[in-house]
Protein backbone atom coordinates (compact mmCIF):
# COMPACT_ATOMS: atom_id res chain seq x y z
CA UNK A 1 0.00 0.00 0.00
CA UNK A 2 2.99 2.17 0.34
CA UNK A 3 3.14 2.96 -2.95
CA UNK A 4 -0.18 4.80 -3.21
CA UNK A 5 1.55 7.43 -1.02
CA UNK A 6 2.16 10.98 -2.91
CA UNK A 7 0.56 9.20 -6.02
CA UNK A 8 -3.19 10.54 -6.40
CA UNK A 9 -3.59 14.40 -6.06
CA UNK A 10 -5.60 15.22 -3.05
CA UNK A 11 -7.97 17.33 -5.99
CA UNK A 12 -8.71 13.93 -7.76
CA UNK A 13 -9.04 12.23 -4.46
CA UNK A 14 -11.69 15.52 -3.41
CA UNK A 15 -13.34 15.38 -6.57
CA UNK A 16 -13.66 11.51 -6.65
CA UNK A 17 -15.18 11.51 -3.31
CA UNK A 18 -17.33 14.13 -3.90
CA UNK A 19 -19.10 12.49 -6.90
CA UNK A 20 -19.32 9.55 -5.62
CA UNK A 21 -21.21 11.39 -2.56
CA UNK A 22 -23.66 13.04 -5.05
CA UNK A 23 -23.98 9.26 -6.69
CA UNK A 24 -25.00 7.63 -3.35
CA UNK A 25 -27.59 10.62 -2.70
CA UNK A 26 -29.38 9.36 -5.78
CA UNK A 27 -29.85 5.96 -4.56
CA UNK A 28 -30.22 6.10 -0.52
CA UNK A 29 -32.59 7.77 2.03
CA UNK A 30 -32.25 11.34 2.28
CA UNK A 31 -33.10 13.48 5.79
CA UNK A 32 -35.90 15.82 6.07
CA UNK A 33 -34.04 18.94 7.40
CA UNK A 34 -35.80 22.38 6.49
CA UNK A 35 -34.31 23.84 3.72
CA UNK A 36 -32.96 27.04 5.57
CA UNK A 37 -31.26 24.77 7.98
CA UNK A 38 -29.81 22.81 5.43
CA UNK A 39 -28.52 25.49 3.34
CA UNK A 40 -26.87 27.62 5.83
CA UNK A 41 -25.20 24.64 7.25
CA UNK A 42 -23.90 23.99 3.99
CA UNK A 43 -23.05 27.20 2.94
CA UNK A 44 -21.16 28.10 6.79
CA UNK A 45 -19.13 25.00 5.95
CA UNK A 46 -18.16 25.52 2.18
CA UNK A 47 -17.54 28.76 3.36
CA UNK A 48 -14.87 28.06 6.33
CA UNK A 49 -13.58 25.28 4.03
CA UNK A 50 -12.82 27.97 0.71
CA UNK A 51 -11.01 30.28 3.76
CA UNK A 52 -9.12 27.37 4.83
CA UNK A 53 -8.07 26.27 1.05
CA UNK A 54 -7.16 29.95 0.10
CA UNK A 55 -5.82 31.13 3.26
CA UNK A 56 -3.08 28.29 3.21
CA UNK A 57 -2.18 28.76 -0.68
CA UNK A 58 -1.85 32.90 0.01
CA UNK A 59 0.25 32.22 2.79
CA UNK A 60 2.87 29.65 1.21
CA UNK A 61 3.32 31.53 -1.75
CA UNK A 62 3.91 34.68 0.39
CA UNK A 63 6.41 32.13 2.21
CA UNK A 64 7.78 31.18 -1.43
CA UNK A 65 7.74 27.32 -0.49
CA UNK A 66 5.63 24.93 -2.58
CA UNK A 67 1.99 24.33 -2.11
CA UNK A 68 1.98 20.79 -4.43
CA UNK A 69 0.74 17.87 -2.17
CA UNK A 70 2.80 15.59 -4.88
CA UNK A 71 6.20 17.37 -4.17
CA UNK A 72 6.62 18.09 -0.61
CA UNK A 73 10.56 17.54 -0.19
CA UNK A 74 10.80 20.92 -2.37
CA UNK A 75 9.22 22.84 0.90
CA UNK A 76 12.03 25.39 1.37
CA UNK A 77 9.93 27.29 4.99
CA UNK A 78 7.78 26.51 7.47
CA UNK A 79 4.45 28.24 7.41
CA UNK A 80 3.02 28.11 11.12
CA UNK A 81 0.86 31.09 11.19
CA UNK A 82 -2.75 32.05 10.08
CA UNK A 83 -4.86 29.05 9.56
CA UNK A 84 -1.66 27.05 9.85
CA UNK A 85 -1.99 27.71 13.29
CA UNK A 86 -4.79 26.14 13.63
CA UNK A 87 -4.27 23.13 11.62
CA UNK A 88 -0.93 21.69 10.23
CA UNK A 89 -3.05 20.57 6.98
CA UNK A 90 -5.56 23.33 6.44
CA UNK A 91 -5.64 22.89 2.82
CA UNK A 92 -6.89 19.56 3.61
CA UNK A 93 -9.27 20.44 6.17
CA UNK A 94 -10.69 23.54 4.09
CA UNK A 95 -11.71 20.13 1.43
CA UNK A 96 -13.08 17.99 4.37
CA UNK A 97 -15.42 21.15 5.12
CA UNK A 98 -16.28 21.64 2.21
CA UNK A 99 -17.29 17.95 1.58
CA UNK A 100 -19.22 18.21 4.57
CA UNK A 101 -21.17 21.35 3.31
CA UNK A 102 -21.65 19.18 0.22
CA UNK A 103 -23.15 16.35 2.65
CA UNK A 104 -25.44 18.61 4.18
CA UNK A 105 -26.23 19.89 1.23
CA UNK A 106 -27.47 16.84 -0.32
CA UNK A 107 -29.61 15.60 2.86
CA UNK A 108 -28.10 12.28 2.37
CA UNK A 109 -26.60 10.51 5.62
CA UNK A 110 -24.64 8.03 3.85
CA UNK A 111 -23.02 10.52 1.55
CA UNK A 112 -21.77 12.58 4.35
CA UNK A 113 -20.34 9.58 5.77
CA UNK A 114 -18.53 8.76 2.81
CA UNK A 115 -16.25 12.34 3.38
CA UNK A 116 -14.66 9.72 6.39
CA UNK A 117 -13.06 7.76 3.23
CA UNK A 118 -11.56 10.80 2.20
CA UNK A 119 -10.43 11.88 5.41
CA UNK A 120 -8.36 8.16 6.19
CA UNK A 121 -7.16 8.27 2.51
CA UNK A 122 -5.54 11.32 2.75
CA UNK A 123 -4.52 11.23 6.47
CA UNK A 124 -2.71 7.68 5.33
CA UNK A 125 -1.09 8.27 1.74
CA UNK A 126 -0.55 12.17 1.61
CA UNK A 127 -0.18 13.57 5.33
CA UNK A 128 2.09 10.61 6.67
CA UNK A 129 4.60 10.95 3.90
CA UNK A 130 4.24 14.75 3.78
CA UNK A 131 5.06 14.88 7.48
CA UNK A 132 8.14 12.49 7.22
CA UNK A 133 8.96 14.87 4.32
CA UNK A 134 9.20 17.86 6.59
CA UNK A 135 10.48 16.37 9.33
CA UNK A 136 13.71 15.39 7.49
CA UNK A 137 13.88 19.34 5.53
CA UNK A 138 12.96 21.55 8.57
CA UNK A 139 14.39 19.52 11.28
CA UNK A 140 13.13 20.20 14.65
CA UNK A 141 11.60 23.09 14.07
CA UNK A 142 8.81 20.46 11.88
CA UNK A 143 8.75 18.51 15.19
CA UNK A 144 8.35 21.77 17.38
CA UNK A 145 4.90 22.72 15.78
CA UNK A 146 3.99 19.51 15.74
CA UNK A 147 3.64 18.91 19.53
CA UNK A 148 1.95 22.77 18.91
CA UNK A 149 -0.82 22.32 16.17
CA UNK A 150 -3.03 19.20 15.73
CA UNK A 151 -2.54 17.33 12.16
CA UNK A 152 -6.89 17.69 11.41
CA UNK A 153 -8.01 20.32 13.56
Amino acid sequence: MSRLELRIPPDAVWVLVAGIMWLVSLRTPRLDVATPIRVGAAVALTVAGVWFVVGARVLLDKAKTTWSPMTPGHSTSLVSTGVYGVSRNPIYLGMLLVMVGLGIALSSPVALALSAVFVLYVDRFQIEPEESALSAILGQEYRDYQTKVRRWL
